[in-house]
């Protein structure tokens, strides 16, 4: 799915306004996803042969508390449960999110406090964050989160001011098991390390601890401008640049990284930029066009929680870590449109040229889909075509073209 945006300002603020202090907000979701595609082996891990090979399916229900605790000062906590509904080697055999159908699958996502005083709001805890090098991800069926503390402060016009630290992820890249199964089944996740009879805790120390610090501009109000730098101590250095600029419909963007990754007394660079224009005509489409380029040598990577995905505007739909890759210019078009309030519709393709010092092969994405919202139940259909020329050596997976089918229903309470 699309990633849900949450800025980070935004993320910090929600419950921390002064409210009586009774005031306490529950909600949550239900969901039910399914995927399948035809390449005759499971897509997501060929070393898993068990049930319907190249299906996956899960379900998550999630609940959510806040509270004003007293003037200024709030609490939040969220909770989600997993399961394969018993699905497990029959129709499918792959999952999102880690769980063995055994025992019970469970993740606490968030549970933060945060005190605001003046123009200054700090909040400390488990929490989703929105940077462009460290974000929780929203297209899994439960989001990654951090263990941070987080400051910001807009005592500076139409600026916003950022400081955050960063100490544990509940992301299977950082510090936990990468690429692991849990009983038959596998996971395409971003936070498959689940509580469970085996496992004392989702979450694992994101490198030895990491900072960012960030200034926001919007003084000419179309455009928006950031900085961002961040560091994880003896290991990664790096920096975001980004300006975006909305002026009547017209979208214009251009964004600039680089990222050190120090090994010892070694130290691998990596850079990206990207550029993207666009028109938004509101209520009727929205369509873009990008286009981004990678450095020669590869570095950290461009999400340091470590999945694939990245905030480049080239990103693609579904099949991340593409564009992020070294060596390597991608195009992509992305139209959006709510045909009359009666389906939105989607079109999102994604083309990935890699260089010659690049042994990756090229990976051509086009992705359709359909959703519609039923009251509380929000519906949503996805049709995946990719084509990579990368070489297989597995016969039963046929590596130039790949459908996939996806269905994701989602209902809020």
């Amino acid at each position: 799915m699309n990633i849900t945006k949450m800025s980070l300002i935004t993320a910090l603020l929600i419950g921390s306004s002064a409210f009586a202090i009774d005031n306490i907000k529950t909600s949550g979701d239900a969901k039910l996803y399914y995927s399948t595609s035809d390449n005759g082996q499971d897509l997501f891990d060929a070393n898993l042969g068990n049930g319907a090979n190249g299906s996956a399916a899960q379900a998550a229900v999630s609940l959510s508390l806040s509270a004003d605790l007293t003037e200024g000062i709030s609490a939040g906590a969220k909770l989600t449960a997993l399961s394969t509904l018993g699905l497990e080697g029959q129709l499918v055999n792959n999952v999102w999110e880690g769980t063995n159908g055994v025992s019970d699958s469970f993740i606490t996502n968030e549970l933060w406090l945060a005190a605001t005083a003046g123009k200054t709001t700090a909040k400390i805890g488990r929490m989703e964050l929105d940077t462009p090098l460290v974000f929780t991800e929203k297209w899994s069926i439960v989001a990654n989160t951090f263990e941070a503390a987080v400051l910001i402060n807009q005592d500076i016009p139409n600026t916003t001011l950022v400081g955050a630290y960063v100490g544990a992820s509940n992301s299977s890249y950082v510090g936990a098991t990468a690429g692991t199964t849990v009983g038959a089944l596998g996971s395409i996740g971003i936070a498959n390390v689940v509580q469970g009879s085996t496992n004392g805790t989702t979450f694992n120390q994101f490198y030895n601890g990491a900072y960012a610090i960030a200034a926001i501009n919007n003084s000419w109000e179309p455009l928006t401008a950031q900085a961002w730098y961040f560091g994880a101590t003896s290991v990664t250095k790096a920096y975001w640049l980004q300006a975006d600029i909305n002026l009547d419909g017209i979208l214009l963007g251009a964004q600039y990284t680089g990222i050190d990754e120090i090994t010892g007394v070694t130290t691998k660079s990596s850079s990206a930029y990207a550029v993207m224009a666009g028109y938004e005509m509101k209520d009727t489409v929205t369509a873009k066009i990008a286009y981004s380029g990678t450095g020669e040598d590869a570095g950290a990577g461009f999400n340091l929680a470590g999945s694939g995905q990245s905030k480049l505007y080239t990103e693609a739909w579904w099949n991340y870590g593409q564009v992020i890759q070294a060596d390597t210019t991608a195009i992509n078009l992305t139209v959006e449109s709510p045909v009359n309030g009666i389906v939105d519709l989607g079109l999102y393709a994604t083309l990935v040229d890699h260089g010659d010092k690049n042994v990756a092969g090229d990976m051509t994405e086009i992705t359709v889909t359909a959703s519609k919202t039923f009251g509380p139940l929000d519906t949503t259909l996805a049709v995946i075509y990719a084509d990579t020329d990368a070489a297989d050596t597995t016969a039963a997976i046929d590596p130039d073209a790949i459908t996939t089918i996806q269905a994701y229903l989602t209902y809020n309470f």
